[in-house]
């Protein structure tokens, strides 16, 4: 299989004034949509993760830090929603958005080689760190971007705090012994739980977060699994006992398996997760339920879902960063490439 390297050409058309246009029309950008912080924060980590980001590459990253500075409620809460006119259209919360741009602090501060947006993502990691979230996807993210300071400062304390919230919350017990969740229901960026759970276990070197995490993260693997093929939960979700259908499937589910198995894999050394990262690469390859490619390879875009009927072949910025993230991961891990 063929491992094509991150194409931001598309990403990059999809840039406005303000941020980045969350959807598309096939390759067109639906201005009418206008932003969300949800999406900036994935620009964010993304371009971050760049070891020699173009400068095209490096001016959109400063960009979504100041998106995300001024999303952020002096609380530190966040706001999600912003119109094409640069319009807040919502209050702040603690939901996704919250967690997401603590995670895109934490990479940035991690990961750039740029001092001012360091220190601006520091300080904007300290003030979003001193609240809390009543729901376990935006602390898992959050707990991504507390590893990700504590990675490079281990003695910073609001990071540590975080880091302790989110295990705490994080780490409940299997909903049932055929069901090695902590939920009814899977949903969406699903490995995303585990993953954090696992961070924080290395963080702390406490073995029995360390065997939850990976243990929920092998069955949620074979779980989207079918004939050495991903089939990863679909939009609508599937809980305990229910059929699984197999459409809609979303990039966003790959993308965070992808950021899962790579974790795992460092944490243990076991192939097995080396080779559940080829499976994320290849469902945005061909190689998924339909055996149909999930990018254009004309554009660089993300397909927006993998329906019964085909792709969705919408390439909104979602779609496009997930594919970015994934491809990204395949290429830091070199021995899986090579």
């Amino acid at each position: 299989m063929r491992i094509p390297s991150p194409d931001f050409r598309h990403l990059l058309s999809l840039r406005a004034p303000y941020g980045v246009f969350e959807h598309a029309e096939y390759a067109t950008p639906r201005v009418e949509h206008g932003h969300c912080t949800d999406d900036v924060a994935r620009v964010l980590i993304v371009a971050s993760r760049e070891p020699t980001p173009s400068e095209a590459v490096a001016s959109f990253a400063r960009q979504a830090m100041d998106f995300l500075v001024l999303a952020q409620d002096p609380d530190g809460r966040s706001r999600n929603r912003r119109a094409a006119t640069g319009a807040w259209l919502d209050t702040p919360t603690t939901n996704d958005c919250w967690g997401r741009s603590l995670w895109a602090f934490g990479t940035a501060v991690s990961h750039t080689s740029e001092p001012l947006l360091r220190d601006q993502a520091r300080v904007a990691f300290t003030t979003g760190s001193a609240v809390r979230s009543p729901w376990p996807r935006a602390m898992a993210f959050a707990a991504l971007g507390a590893v990700e300071i504590l990675s490079v400062e281990p003695t910073n304390e609001s990071a540590r705090a975080l880091l302790v919230a989110s295990a705490a919350m994080l780490d409940r017990p299997d909903v049932a012994a055929q069901w090695c969740w902590p939920e009814n229901r899977l949903t969406y960026a699903n490995a995303a739980l585990p993953e954090a759970l696992l961070a924080a276990g290395v963080t702390f070197g406490d073995d029995r977060l360390i065997d939850a995490a990976l243990r929920q993260l092998r069955w949620l693997l074979a779980s989207e699994t079918v004939d050495e093929v991903l089939n990863v939960t679909p939009v609508g979700g599937v809980g305990r006992g229910e059929h699984r259908p197999q459409f809609d499937q979303q990039p966003i589910e790959v993308a965070a398996l992808a950021d899962a198995c790579v974790r795992a894999w460092r944490v243990t050394n076991d192939s097995m997760w080396g080779d559940a990262l080829l499976r994320c690469v290849g469902w945005f390859m061909g190689l998924n339920a339909l055996g149909e490619p999930m990018y254009d390879e004309t554009t660089g875009g993300g397909y927006d879902g993998l329906t019964a009927r085909g792709p969705n072949r919408n390439q909104g910025a979602e779609s496009t960063l997930a594919l970015l993230a994934t491809l990204q991961q395949a290429r830091r891990v070199t021995s899986v490439v090579s």
